[in-house]
């Protein structure tokens, strides 16, 4: 757990999380990363009672990256206000299928959740019940077989990136439910919560995590 802390101080904690590792729990009923840093604060600093730490945000099981945990109730309240704010600016990685697309390109679109399948519905249009979905990406390496992106989100919906991409015809490695050819190895997917860019909700200094790239994938490893 030591390793994957990128940064901590007495308000909060940013993680890198690993593929398939859980944000917090579901369904499945697998340990989910907010009871294990819990467990490993509460040993670590010799905590007799509970350890008090609140999710800031989500990414997917089969992704990997930056995630915020808040410490305090009250970095907790701020830093989810900022989040609905806009306040914390989230870049990604991408690897994707080496395809013709823009260099770079600001995609909008209309995402609707289909509960029954866990996926997102993308609309070109203005339609009923779907949300703005806005991101901006830019080519910023060339590999045999793939392309990396980089990635701006202005909105934040449910597997955005992944339905955006997919839609423009070009899937994400290893995303079966978006139409990638074939599934990875360790069952995740190339989207990597790469950078976080926010102002600090108690010190007010401007805070810049990056997070490597997970390093048992040859194909994010050239990236870097």
């Amino acid at each position: 757990m030591e390793e994957q802390i990128l940064y901590e101080d007495n308000h909060l904690l940013v993680i890198n999380k690993k593929v398939g590792q859980l944000v917090q729990g579901d369904k499945t009923g697998d340990e989910p990363l907010l009871d294990s840093i819990k467990n490993f604060i509460k040993i670590r600093d010799h905590k007799p009672g509970n350890v008090f730490l609140g999710l800031v945000h989500r990414i997917d099981r089969p992704t990997s990256g930056l995630v915020i945990y808040a410490k305090t109730s009250k970095a907790l309240s701020r830093l989810t206000q900022m989040v609905k704010n806009r306040e914390i600016r989230k870049t990604y990685w991408a690897v994707v299928a080496k395809e013709m697309i823009p260099q770079s390109q600001r995609l909008v679109h209309y995402l609707k959740k289909n509960e029954k399948n866990n996926k997102a519905i993308v609309f070109t249009k203005l339609t009923d019940g779907a949300k703005e979905s806005i991101l901006t990406y830019q080519i910023i390496k060339t590999l045999d077989n793939y392309l990396l992106l980089e990635i701006d989100l202005e909105t934040g919906r449910h597997h955005q990136i992944r339905a955006q991409l997919s839609k423009i015809g070009v899937p994400i490695k290893g995303d079966l439910k978006y139409g990638a050819s074939r599934s990875n190895p360790d069952g995740g997917i190339n989207l990597h919560a790469r950078r976080l860019e926010f102002i600090h909700p108690v010190t007010k200094e401007n805070i810049i995590i990056t997070a490597p790239v997970p390093q048992n994938d040859a194909i994010w490893r050239a990236c870097e």
